[in-house]
């Protein structure tokens, strides 16, 4: 069963020959390489492009082990550069290389050389990419499939149980085709144990592992919630007895995000038109894993809707905070109050932003107001949206603000650009 992925393919495509490394990031399991070895090479192929110059080593298979050393890797593929002509050098898990930098940057100015690499960690990208190759990284992120993607695979089975299954078990490519729901969980629950959970621990030399797994299943417990290291410590002194100091949990916390198990939400002061740095929000990557880690018990909708639009969001190359609004009125008595009212997403892709309200459901207009109370008081002439979580008519109100069914906003990509 082909999984098609033609945004990031397309991506990777118009990519092509522009004098930078392509690293494509994204945690483990999520599709990288097929992206890479299949799809990609696939595409390369249909143009026209000769096999032999398609260049491609796993570096995570036993069988290649040795071209993990940075000079055996050069000679390997400065052995298949056969003619003038473009060669596609793909490259998976590059991180495993020893000064893999060093074998990268030697391709730069090899003009018959296209590269192409991937990683699981977060500190490859950032610490590494950018800082080393100083603006030569171009950089592809995948993430586990989108609803659409995955309509897109299992076309004839109606959506509402898709989206139900999505909330459930997530998005990861191989979770998608698999034909029982006792094989999906059975499966994510050992991945999480047996790869991310083990990565992490041998990355980081963590020998004793109990706080790093209460950590993960109270932000699992959590999503959507405000919190930070202090608030974290606090609740593990109060209800896990442990003595974990907010400094460990924020070395912890950047573990998970370097491993893309959790992404970090921002406020952002709407009005004041700045950051605020902590408490912050934590969302997973995805639902199916975050649900394994607490054995299935805890499946808000709302919750769990709010981290899908989230995850929705950031697939479309939006970045996304948690917008607040400062509201000074004067309760019943007279006396002014200040009040801080909550925007679920604040969106923003170049010039483009948007403000976001997730809603399971509107049953009454007392729901109404409570959604609509935040986007009411923002000033300025960027999209509103309400997405809730039933089938409704897309239409805007006399406010301006738009109101669409989470089916609408999940399958439709320009439903918020």
């Amino acid at each position: 069963m082909e999984i098609k992925r033609d945004l990031l393919l397309n991506r990777l495509l118009d990519s092509r020959h522009n004098g930078m490394i392509k690293v494509i990031t994204g945690m483990r399991r999520s599709g990288k390489s097929y992206l890479l070895f299949n799809l990609f090479s696939d595409a390369l192929k249909a143009e026209g492009v000769d096999e032999q110059h398609i260049i491609k080593v796993n570096l995570e298979d036993r069988r290649n082990k040795e071209l993990r050393d940075p000079d055996k890797l050069l000679d390997y593929i400065d052995g298949r550069l056969l003619d003038d002509k473009m060669h596609y050098v793909l490259l998976d898990e590059v991180q495993l290389v020893n000064e893999f930098e060093d074998v990268l940057n030697s391709y730069l100015q090899v003009k018959n050389a296209d590269i192409y690499v991937t990683g699981s960690n977060a500190r490859f990208l950032s610490k590494d990419i950018i800082t080393e190759f100083r603006g030569r990284g171009f950089e592809v992120r995948v993430h586990p499939l989108s609803f659409q993607e995955v309509c897109g695979v299992r076309q004839n089975e109606p959506i509402e149980q898709l989206w139900v299954e999505y909330l459930t078990y997530g998005g990861l490519p191989q979770v998608i085709t698999m034909a029982s729901d006792k094989e999906r969980i059975t499966y994510l629950k050992g991945l999480f144990k047996h790869t991310y959970l083990k990565d992490i621990k041998e990355r980081h030399n963590i020998k004793l592992d109990g706080d790093l797994e209460e950590l993960i299943s109270t932000l699992a417990s959590n999503i959507g919630g405000l919190t930070n290291p202090r608030k974290l410590a606090d609740t593990f002194r109060s209800v896990k007895k442990s003595k974990i100091s907010q400094d460990t949990i924020k070395v912890y916390l950047d573990y998970l995000l370097d491993a893309f198990i959790i992404e970090r939400a921002l406020r952002y002061d709407i009005k004041g038109k700045r950051y605020i740095d902590t408490p912050s929000k934590f969302y997973f990557e995805d639902l199916g894993l975050r649900n394994a880690l607490l054995n299935f018990r805890q499946v808000e909708k709302n919750h769990l809707m709010e981290n899908a639009i989230y995850n929705e969001l950031r697939s479309r190359g939006m970045a996304v905070d948690v917008g607040e609004v400062i509201w000074n009125t004067i309760d019943d008595e007279g006396k002014n109050i200040r009040k801080v009212l909550e925007v679920d997403f604040v969106c923003n892709q170049g010039y483009k932003r948007s403000y976001i309200q997730s809603a399971l459901s509107i049953p009454d207009d007392d729901k109404r107001d409570q959604e609509l109370q935040s986007l009411k008081r923002i000033d300025d002439s960027f999209k509103k949206i309400v997405i809730v979580g039933d089938h409704t008519p897309r239409y805007q109100n006399e406010d301006g603000i738009m109101f669409m069914s989470i089916y609408d906003f999940l399958v439709d990509k320009e439903s918020v650009g």
